[in-house]
């Protein structure tokens, strides 16, 4: 048996139409000065507003936040945290995709602990209490609800950073799945895309436990059977949910088990070229797939046997490229303008990134090179 230590930080409320419960949920956990943290996307679906109703019908005071953008910045969580500095707020709200979810987590860290977004980079780093915070994804896709992570870009280098620390976690997840069905086809298929991978890698992680592997099973059996049901019809809402709790399982495998070689590929494809992050993902997933089948290759036909009677690695590549497609996101690195010329700077940075760490088979600089080499030749 492998040693891990586990507790759930996270509770969750799942099901049609419980955004109707925000109010009473966050008075429970004696909120009463809340920052709403949602993107103007969030503001335009009326989403905020709805949020804002039921928080202030359980006397909740409220103070919105949306002056930030997809991939948050660091210069976008210092705006944040001087716009509630002068609040006195006690809790924080989180409500749109995974942008709004790590924003608000990103705020929290320099609210409650001072400095900037740097010194929280790697795991464990807060030393002070964090405020109470609640998750209301909008998309199934990052899966930040379920993490104690906050993926932020430097101003600077572009680099992601992931900063995380138990203290980060949402105290309740709310997952309603009539929150997803307004979605933009092209946001449900690349995010949807991205939790699939979150499911692939860390059923392969080297630090996978037991107990990691049953989540990623179930997101994998749930993401597979209804990606491409929710591509065709948007509005099936038993699709959306499943998706949506897929989505979930497979961020709690992350904070389990961490990720692999595609993510460490992919960032450096959004901090370069502004590359959509699930886009960048489609773009490697199976390339790392047949890549690592020479160490965990039977895990890959472990997991493909679940949804299939065809079970080997390269079955899995397959589907994935199927689902890829399904949802209509580019095919190889060609297809998403990376010229070839800059393979060998990406592999560098590639090499840089924590979650290549994690990775089953060695992972470094020329292994990232040959990824993107193969990824380059596919299209």
């Amino acid at each position: 048996m492998i040693a891990f230590d586990f507790q759930m930080r996270t509770r969750v409320v799942c099901g049609p139409g419980v955004l109707n419960r925000l109010g009473e949920l966050a008075s429970g956990l004696q909120f009463s000065r809340t920052l709403l943290v949602g993107d103007a996307g969030m503001v335009a679906a009326g989403y905020i507003g709805r949020a804002a109703r039921r928080l202030k019908s359980a006397g909740i005071e409220v103070f919105p936040f949306h002056d930030f953008r997809e991939n948050p910045t660091t210069s976008m969580i210092e705006a944040g945290t001087a716009f509630a500095s002068v609040l006195r707020i006690d809790s924080i709200v989180g409500l749109g995709g995974g942008s709004s979810l790590d924003c608000a987590k990103g705020v929290n860290f320099l609210l409650t602990q001072g400095g900037a977004m740097q010194d929280y980079r790697g795991f464990g780093k807060a030393r002070q209490p964090m405020l109470p915070m609640i998750g209301i994804p909008t998309t199934a896709g990052t899966g930040s609800e379920a993490q104690c992570y906050a993926l932020i870009s430097d101003a600077v280098s572009h680099q992601k950073m992931a900063c995380g620390d138990p203290k980060a976690a949402f105290r309740i997840a709310l997952l309603d799945p009539e929150l997803t069905v307004s979605q933009p086809a092209h946001v449900t298929a690349v995010t949807g895309f991205d939790a699939i991978s979150h499911a692939v890698e860390t059923f392969v992680s080297k630090a996978r436990t037991p107990l990691s592997e049953m989540y990623s099973r179930e997101a994998w059996r749930l993401l597979e059977a209804h990606y491409q049901r929710v591509i065709v019809d948007p509005g099936d809402l038993q699709a959306r949910a499943a998706m949506q709790l897929g989505a979930y399982l497979a961020g709690v495998a992350i904070d389990l088990s961490m990720l692999g070689a595609t993510h460490a590929c992919a960032n450096p494809l959004t901090a370069r070229y502004g590359t959509t992050h699930g886009i960048a993902i489609a773009a490697m997933l199976p390339h790392v797939v047949r890549w690592n089948a020479a160490a965990v290759g039977g895990r890959y036909s472990d997991m493909m046997s679940r949804s299939s009677g065809e079970a080997s690695a390269e079955a899995l590549a397959e589907r994935l490229e199927e689902l890829a497609a399904a949802g209509g996101l580019p095919h190889g690195l060609k297809a998403i303008g990376v010229p070839r010329e800059d393979l060998p700077q990406l592999a560098l940075e590639a090499a840089t990134q924590m979650t290549g760490g994690f990775n089953p088979r060695p992972f470094d600089a020329d292994a990232a090179r040959e990824l993107y080499e193969r990824a380059y030749a596919d299209g």
